[in-house]
């Protein structure tokens, strides 16, 4: 075992009280808020975006959304740096936890997957994992500008290619499945601190929030993740324990549905000094005005959402009913992110009517290129 531990008997619970109860009540404001409004999908997609970065930016890199926003969708407009891949894995995992029943991260096979020992690692040559689903690698097979679509047998070549992509990952998987869940994994001395016993770290991070259990959710999330920063628990993947912490407010139902909370946005506003500080108090303090910073983030770029939305349907005055403005309208929320084969292939227009109906709604191009462009919503 590791010879460092994490005290729960002494918590400041008298200094706690108030932030805590505000940390709680803005959370839920914003998780009611998004399940009722029209822009939710959009908003919860839009926070994985910002929220990997907001993660980057707090372990001290700095990765552009924009940057990120196109690296997912295969549009660099630059080659990819070290750091834009990892805030790909943060995205990656970030969407992973979401897309799973609320106790999945926090149980023994989620916390071992999302480690990387049944996850495997594909074709990113960095020990990152690609794993997408058939119909985004089917979308990307027709992306640009549709000068070249040649109907079905372009289609059938695409959703071959993803089959055989998907066998490809299940053959992996079942592979890693099989093998011996402890083994020892080989790692470079030159990148990884060979003493670093993460098993036995990580366990005793389990033990914590097991402790901590019957305290209220928020103050459990709190709790874990400053834990998690005062053991280390893993090298080269902190950021992973303030996705756990989220995952904690989401089991709890302070946070519902697919709605993991973006608490990177709100600790990336709080002083290094605060959050790294040596006493425990003054982080835990810290860790909970990031809570409420999060949600109140969140309130603010909602509600930016909804008016953007309100905007860009005024211009539906006076149009036609067979008009593909408001179908472009609904893509554009729903996403940061459109291009032209995208435009194309759901509205079911032509390249050039999909280029001036996104001329017409006012988007902001993101690429700076004239063939493969994108436009979002920012």
């Amino acid at each position: 075992m590791i010879s460092m531990s994490y005290d729960l008997t002494h918590l400041p619970l008298q200094s706690l009280l108030k932030p805590l109860s505000e940390a709680g009540t803005a959370l839920a404001r914003l998780d009611e808020r998004i399940a009722r409004s029209e822009v939710g999908s959009g908003f919860l997609e839009r926070s994985h975006f910002a929220d990997a970065c907001a993660s980057l930016w707090i372990d001290g890199e700095l990765v552009h959304l924009e940057d990120l926003v196109l690296h997912d969708n295969g549009h660099d407009i630059r080659t990819p740096t070290h750091e834009l891949a990892i805030a790909r894995d943060v995205l990656r995992t970030r969407r992973r936890i979401a897309a799973q029943p609320p106790g999945w991260a926090l149980s023994p096979d989620g916390l071992r997957s999302l480690r990387g020992q049944a996850w495997p690692a594909a074709s990113l040559g960095d020990g990152t994992v690609d794993i997408e689903s058939p119909a985004l690698d089917a979308d990307r097979a027709g992306e640009g500008e549709g000068e070249h679509i040649d109907g079905g047998a372009n289609a059938l070549d695409a959703e071959l290619a993803a089959i055989d992509a998907v066998l490809a990952r299940s053959e992996a998987v079942l592979k890693e499945a099989v093998a011996p869940i402890g083994r020892p994994r080989d790692r470079d001395p030159l990148v990884y601190d060979l003493d670093w016993d993460e098993d036995a770290r990580l366990e005793e991070w389990r033990t914590v929030a097991h402790q901590a259990e019957n305290l209220p959710p928020v103050l459990q999330a709190i709790v874990a993740l400053d834990a998690w920063n005062t053991l280390d628990v893993l090298q080269h993947a902190p950021w992973l324990g303030r996705h756990l912490a989220a995952s904690i407010l989401r089991q709890a139902g302070i946070t519902t549905g697919s709605h993991l909370g973006a608490i990177n946005l709100g600790l990336k506003t709080i002083p290094v000094d605060r959050r790294r500080h040596r006493s425990q108090e003054v982080r835990l303090l810290a860790i909970a005005d990031g809570l409420i910073a999060a949600a109140e983030t969140g309130l603010k770029e909602h509600d930016r959402l909804a008016l953007a939305r309100k905007m860009m349907e005024r211009k539906l005055q006076g149009r036609r009913v067979s008009s593909k403005l408001p179908e472009l309208i609904d893509l554009v929320m729903a996403t940061p992110l459109v291009h032209a084969g995208t435009v194309t292939k759901t509205l079911a227009v032509t390249p050039q009517a999909a280029r001036r109906i996104v001329l017409e709604l006012g988007l902001r191009e993101m690429t700076g290129r004239g063939r493969f462009r994108a436009w979002g919503v920012f």
